[in-house]
This record gives C-alpha cells, structure tokens and sequence, in this order.
C-alpha cells in the first residue's frame, strides 16, 4: 500500500468512529428527550433533538463526518411503549472516495449494529436495525 491508500484507510475508520459516536449520542439525546419534552414519546427527528438543546447544529443536519443520518419513532400506545431507530450511511459507499465500509443503526434497546451490504441505503425502520449484526463495542 501507498501512503495515500493509508490516509483514505485512516480517513475511513476516523469517519466509521465518528458515526458509531454520533449514534450513541443520538441514543442518550432520545433517552433524555422521552423522559423530559417527550412525555414518554421519542422524538425520532434530529431536528427536534436539536430544539431540545440535545444534539449540536452539525448532527442535526443529517450529515456529519463522512455519513449521513436518519431515524424515526413510533409514539406509545396503550398497548406499546415508544420507539425509535436511527441509520447512518457512508456519503460515498465506494470508490476512491468511499466515506466508510460499513452502515450503522441503533434502536431503543441501544445496541449498535452495522452491515455491509447496500451501503447507500438507510436502514428503513427498526425491524431492519434490529436485523443486523451486533457491534462488539
């Protein structure tokens, strides 16, 4: 390998750590949000999150560090309690310029999780988060 192929190598697994970070913190704002503005709902936006004083302006945007975020929420009923997911997939999945090698997804239960495959498609939903492999974190 050449030192470029090292840098984009560097500069994969920096934007990979830095998604794993985001989602973590998305997963704690949503905790936080549910228990105070949320009245046991989830806000399942960014946006919302960040109207909360719980995510920086840069996360909410929906694209941070090489990757790009989205989630969603089912409100509680009487028969089920709130949930959420959030999904984040490299801007480029491959190529010279691909952003990272994995997409990455977390639900209520906060278990991060990733998958190799599509990588330019969102998880869709928490069912599909919940499908994939576990990160050993």
């Amino acid at each position: 390998m050449c030192s470029s192929d090292l840098l984009l190598a560097a500069r994969r697994s920096a934007n990979e750590g830095s998604a794993i970070a985001s989602l973590r913190t998305i997963h704690g704002a949503e905790m936080t949000y549910q228990s105070t503005a949320g009245s046991g709902n989830f806000a399942g936006t960014l946006t919302t999150l960040n109207g909360a004083g719980l995510v920086d302006s840069v996360l909410s945007s929906g694209t941070k560090s090489g990757y790009t975020f989205t989630g969603g929420k089912t409100d509680a009923t009487t028969s089920a309690p709130s949930t959420f997911w959030y999904s984040g997939v490299p801007i480029s999945g491959s190529g010279l310029t691909q952003s990272g090698t994995r997409k990455f997804g977390v639900a209520t239960d906060g278990v991060l999780r990733f998958s190799t495959a599509a990588l330019t498609s969102q998880f869709a939903n928490e069912a599909a988060v919940n499908a994939a492999d576990a990160l050993s974190n």
